[in-house]
């Protein structure tokens, strides 16, 4: 939008949406100093968790250790089991492992519900499908047995009058 402003000068202003001023940003990466204030632990016991390889934190090109959310995460969590909890790097390792191993149970175990429960759906469709013919079938049956006994009953009473009906004359 341009504006005059009067004394000759010319405003030009731009007027953006929120979505166009947006820049895309990466995550976060923090430095081992600033990870070491953030969770109040010396530099060597992050340098010692990630020597026994609990952490592996991302490189820059210059060989600097990168710390992401994730990785802040982690390390709290250690802090968390060895100095409060007491337990032991091979524990907290242990521990690691053993939610790896039931994050990816769990992921099967969803997978295994999902397919059981599509299979489910579709036996359940494919029964009401069945039966709802089968129903139909059964219908039609009982139309043409109604029908079929409405015949025979019609052809009995025209065979085979009632007695009511005949006048009988006895002589004297």
């Amino acid at each position: 939008m341009i504006e005059y402003r009067g004394n000759g000068q010319l405003q030009i202003k731009m007027e953006l949406n929120m979505s166009e001023r947006k820049i895309k940003r990466g995550k976060p990466y923090f430095s081992i100093s600033a990870v070491s204030k953030m969770l109040s632990v010396h530099q060597q016991t992050i340098r010692f968790y990630e020597k026994e390889k609990l952490i592996q934190p991302k490189r820059s090109e210059g060989n600097t250790r990168m710390f992401s959310e994730e990785d802040i995460e982690k390390l709290e969590e250690i802090i968390h089991l060895t100095h409060q909890l007491g337990i032991n790097l091979a524990g907290v390792e242990m521990i690691f492992k053993l939610r790896k191993k039931i994050d990816k149970m769990q992921k099967e175990m969803n997978k295994i519900f999902s397919t059981t429960n599509k299979e489910l759906t579709e036996e359940t469709n494919s029964r009401k499908l069945l039966i709802k013919d089968f129903s139909k079938q059964l219908q039609q049956k009982r139309l043409e047995a109604d029908s079929v006994i409405d015949h025979e009953k019609s052809a009995q009473q025209y065979q085979n009058p009632s007695f009511k009906d005949w006048d009988v004359d006895y002589e004297d």
